[in-house]
């Protein structure tokens, strides 16, 4: 997955590194609900380490997390040049949403409260299954609402008209 640079410099990444990626962290999560099944101890410990995935996907980016360096030195040497990209910000916010999750179920299953680490997990797989089959990155579709949110209230000038409500 190498980091490329659009017209207007913003990083951009091949879009099947996301992919592969988002296969392996369904199959993480798959295992996560397979193994709280027979010990929820155990499954937030497989939840821990795709946390720590997610963490490094949000903090460092889609090239630097494991996925995405397997990605990068093993899967994209064989592959067609890049046809598609999409932008590396959007990504780290998927991944950061993912980590929401992971830390919520992480909590759940070894805090006692099984049912809590069931459903945070399911809906991080239901995030990344979208992702890995169909392209669908969930995160990456909040991000422009969260950002426009973000900058709202910080890019006001006292010189521009209040919105209408």
């Amino acid at each position: 997955m190498s980091t490329l640079t659009s017209p207007v410099t913003q990083p951009q990444v091949d879009v099947r590194g996301p992919r592969f990626a988002a296969w392996i962290t369904t199959a993480a999560l798959v295992v996560t609900l397979v193994v709280a099944a027979f010990s929820p101890i155990a499954a937030g410990l497989v939840l821990a380490v795709q946390a720590v995935v997610f963490a490094l996907g949000a903090f460092l980016g889609p090239r630097r997390s494991p996925y995405g360096a397997l990605f990068a030195n093993v899967v994209a040497p064989r592959l067609s040049p890049v046809r598609e990209r999409e932008p590396v910000a959007q990504l780290r916010f998927a991944q950061l949403v993912g980590l929401i999750f992971a830390v919520v179920g992480v909590a759940g299953y070894l805090g006692g409260l099984p049912l809590i680490g069931t459903i945070a997990t399911a809906f991080a797989l239901i995030a990344a299954l979208l992702n890995a089959a169909f392209g669908i990155c969930l995160g990456c579709q909040m991000y422009p609402l969260v950002a426009r949110l973000r900058r709202a209230p910080a890019g006001a000038s006292p010189d521009s008209p209040t919105p209408a409500t």
